[in-house]
């Protein structure tokens, strides 16, 4: 676990820079879960740290592999300076450890909710998880073990996320770019959805 984790950090490190600050959580029950902050020019990026110790598992599967099995970090990407984004960290720990907590498998096109404000006067208390491989490349682990996949998180109103739920992921991300959507803006409104 520790082995994968430091080479996870590497990886995070080459792609995105040093990390300027970190907190660590731990919840009853689960792994320790560091969210690590990076900031480039304008935009702040906050990656999880321990979601990938552990492979994800079915939650039907009567018993969990402890080898085999999807392994996720989480990257937010927000404009610095908008509103107070840093109060992310405990949330984005806490979506982080929902595979351990909830059994469930974060992949790409799945919607993440908090339950409230990712970070005060927030106006998305949810995320789109994106495709992985664009802004931090997968880590490849030896056989049998899965890759590790660095997935963007995108903030969805309330709106957003109801349409999502009826229209799916694909057409919710082909009108935030049809319209020139501001994904990293902490204070955006939604979309148009007529």
């Amino acid at each position: 676990m520790a082995e994968i984790l430091a080479l996870v950090e590497a990886r995070l490190r080459t792609a995105l820079g040093e990390p300027d600050a970190r907190a660590a959580v731990t919840f009853l029950g689960t792994d320790r879960i560091e969210v690590l902050r990076f900031i480039d020019g304008d935009v702040v990026r906050y990656a999880t740290l321990g979601m990938s110790a552990q492979p994800m598992a079915d939650p039907t599967a009567a018993l969990a592999d402890p080898v085999k099995g999807p392994r996720a970090e989480l990257v937010l990407s927000v404009r610095v300076g908008l509103a107070d984004t840093d109060q992310v960290l405990r949330k984005l720990a806490v979506l982080a450890a929902s595979p351990q907590v909830e059994g469930v498998v974060v992949a790409p096109g799945a919607s993440l909710d908090v339950g409230e404000p990712l970070w005060p006067g927030a106006p998305f208390s949810s995320v789109l998880v994106a495709e992985s491989g664009g802004l931090v490349e997968d880590l490849e682990l030896d056989e049998p073990m899965e890759p590790v996949r660095f997935l963007p998180l995108l903030p969805m109103t309330h709106n957003e996320a109801a349409w999502k739920r009826v229209r799916g992921a694909q057409e919710l991300q082909e009108r935030w770019l049809s319209q020139g959507t501001d994904l990293r803006d902490p204070l955006r409104g939604s979309v148009a959805l007529d």
